[in-house]
């Protein structure tokens, strides 16, 4: 079984610095968190990162761009309908490139609270947070990325316990290795699917926002709404 340990930059990601390694096949840092612990596999960023908080990779290690993750999340339904965050990128860049049984998030919350540190170096940019046509239900999409996984026999777990934008179940670090995927209506499933691909929202480049006026909110809200109704009691 492949577990794979997905990190963001939340204040909280620090504790994952002592975590024993035995708990998972491969540890994947988002932007910043590759400063959490040093034995990182994947560190996986977006084009405008900065170069001087890159990492010099090790032996082993491998930073992924948008060179590897634009087709993988194109293959997976495009940006526009599976969220332009790099936790929703990253999972589905996981996903496509290393067919896992488990991601166990960690960091990823995407609450900020109003006052004090927002990210673990302390403030940082709420990339979720900016008004974006991708990111107008955070719940729906991480409702989206579920299902995605469930069908390849994947397991997505949130190890936080604090307030999160994520709806995917809670976990333990002992008990992650051995989460099964949730299991989700198919006719609900199928009713989003085919509204996505009535609407035709792709963007191959994955840069969706050169040409905004393809796009209508109000149809994007609607779709959101159905991956909502999927899993309607989380």
């Amino acid at each position: 079984m492949s577990v794979v340990l997905m990190l963001g930059s939340a204040p909280m990601a620090v504790q994952a610095a002592d975590w024993p390694r035995d708990g998972f096949d491969t540890i994947l840092a988002i932007n910043n968190a590759w400063r959490v612990r040093p034995d990182w596999d994947l560190m996986i960023y977006p084009w405008d990162f900065p170069e001087d908080r890159r990492p010099v990779p090790g032996p082993g290690q491998v930073l992924v761009t948008e060179a590897d993750f634009v087709p993988a999340q194109n293959a997976l339904g495009g940006f526009v309908y599976a969220g332009a965050t790099m936790a929703y990128t990253a999972a589905y860049w996981a996903l496509h490139a290393l067919r896992p049984k488990v991601i166990a998030v960690y960091g990823c919350d995407m609450h900020y609270p109003a006052n004090g540190p927002t990210h673990f170096y302390g403030a940082g940019t709420p990339d979720p947070l900016r008004a974006d046509i991708t990111l107008r239900s955070l719940e729906a999409k991480s409702v989206r990325l579920m299902v995605m996984a469930a069908a390849q026999g994947c397991a997505m777990v949130n190890l936080s316990d604090g307030p999160s934008r994520l709806l995917f179940p809670r976990g333990t670090l002992e008990a992650a290795r051995g989460a099964k995927p949730l299991s989700f209506d198919p006719a609900k499933v199928a009713a989003a699917l085919n509204r996505e691909a009535a609407l035709g929202y792709m963007a191959p480049s994955g840069r969706y926002w050169e040409d905004l006026s393809r796009y209508d909110l109000a149809e994007i809200d609607a779709l959101d709404a159905l991956w909502r109704s999927v899993a309607q009691d989380l």
